[in-house]
């Protein structure tokens, strides 16, 4: 008999993480290891539980899942990474897979698949779930800048220019140039509505 795929669990809502340990650890060939509740407890845990496969929530404390799953795959690369989020964008996704994960589901996905998709994730096998690749793929890149993205980020609180400029070190001249060619970029007619439409597309995180 071979052993158990051992799985880590890290999701910042106990309630789903939780369920999502009960599910896993009725399959016979899988177990849960560890579970953690904010993405900078990650990489400790693996470093101690050594897990084959790291379900990760995209939206976490302390560093973002995609933020996650760079270190692990960095430090870790025999842990496979599976991203499990309630979140289904396709911005998301694709930072998601360049830091090396190697599946991305939604969290209504049924538990049977969701078991598979750990034992294929497991094998070395790439998941996705299918109706967020074939919009990844008619969306294409984000249109910001990386600087355009980091103050559209330091904006989603509701700050003032100042508050902005102050955060990222710059002048309020720049801050206000990078939020007209954001809102521009997005379509947007206002900043707040600029925030929205990129957090939305999944434009915004990892920044």
């Amino acid at each position: 008999m071979t052993d158990p795929i051992r799985v880590l669990l890290a999701d910042d809502q106990s309630l789903v993480r939780g369920a999502l340990a009960a599910l896993l650890d009725l399959e016979p060939d899988i177990t849960v290891v560890a579970e953690v509740g904010r993405g900078d407890e990650v990489l400790e845990a693996a470093r101690r539980e050594r897990p084959d496969v790291a379900l990760l929530d995209v939206e976490m404390p302390g560093v973002d899942g995609v933020a996650a799953a760079r270190e692990l795959v960095a430090e870790l690369p025999s842990c496979r990474v599976l991203m499990v989020t309630t979140f289904g964008r396709p911005g998301y996704l694709r930072q998601a897979m360049a830091a090396g994960a190697s599946g991305f589901v939604v969290k209504d996905t049924p538990a049977r698949q969701l078991a598979d998709a750990v034992r294929r994730v497991a094998q070395g096998l790439r998941v996705v779930d299918p109706t967020l690749a074939a919009e990844s793929l008619t969306q294409g890149e984000t249109p910001l800048t990386a600087r355009e993205t980091d103050v559209l980020s330091a904006a989603r609180d509701g700050g003032t220019v100042a508050d902005v400029a102050r955060a990222l070190s710059l002048s309020e001249g720049t801050v206000r140039n990078h939020l007209s060619s954001a809102i521009g970029k997005t379509g947007a007619r206002t900043r707040a509505e600029a925030v929205r439409l990129a957090d939305l597309n999944g434009w915004l995180l990892g920044r």
